[in-house]
């Protein structure tokens, strides 16, 4: 199973690094497909619409995606300690995951589509998106909690957080401050460097990232209970 992650994680840093040579190539110039998909955007934008699309999108950035990666922890420690730990990592691997897509951002320096036809306030280069990246990186942290401890509704929880990862990075390109290949870039760059940091707790943290048993001491304690002697 780890040798399947990491050659997953390796073919989606591939990919990334394969489209970020094209963007750079193209000195930041639009992909194809991506104006077409701005001007269907611009062309379908409803008050009520953008008005919805602004909240959703301001989820992917600020405090919501830092309280989402510590409730990961939270729901994938089987201890009191475990949870902290767990949070904390989570924390990390977000936190350095900024840093990092930030760091490419100024290095490749993609200017932004066209100002006149922005719906939001946006700053900065372009590729790859950060609230794209953010959402997609808190989204996996969350759905990969989920999955470890398979709480009751797993399934519904799992598809409500992948579709808000995905619906955060599309509202980027429907306000209009993004290229759909700079959400596209952002979703391989979050996967790749989550990929990454599971390859690590698996290393450094298997006995809090390992799936729960039936015999495990309750999630309140630290330690099993003793026996009465």
């Amino acid at each position: 199973m780890t040798g399947r992650r990491t050659a997953a994680g390796l073919a989606t840093l591939a990919c990334f690094a394969l489209l970020a040579a094209i963007v750079t190539a193209r000195s930041g110039a639009p992909l194809p497909g991506d104006r077409a998909l701005l001007y269907w955007a611009v062309g379908h934008r409803p008050a009520t619409a953008v008005s919805a699309i602004r909240t959703l999108t301001d989820t992917g950035t600020g405090a919501v995606p830092y309280v989402l990666a510590a409730l990961a922890g939270v729901i994938a420690g089987r201890t009191k300690r475990q949870k902290v730990y767990v949070a904390a990592a989570s924390l990390l691997c977000l936190g350095v995951g900024q840093l990092l897509r930030r760091a490419v951002l100024y290095l490749i320096g993609r200017p932004r589509p066209p100002a006149e036809e922005w719906a939001t306030h946006a700053s900065g280069w372009s590729f790859p998106s950060g609230h794209a990246t953010t959402a997609a990186l808190t989204a996996a942290l969350v759905i990969t909690a989920v999955l470890l401890r398979s709480p009751p509704g797993r399934f519904l929880a799992v598809a409500l957080v992948g579709c808000w990862g995905v619906a955060v990075g599309l509202t980027r390109v429907y306000l209009g401050v993004h290229w759909f290949s700079d959400v596209i870039g952002a979703w391989l760059f979050a996967l790749a460097w989550y990929a990454a940091c599971a390859r690590a707790a698996a290393r450094w943290l298997p006995a809090l990232t390992a799936p729960a048993h039936k015999d495990d001491p309750d999630p309140g304690n630290d330690a099993a209970p003793r026996p009465n002697s």
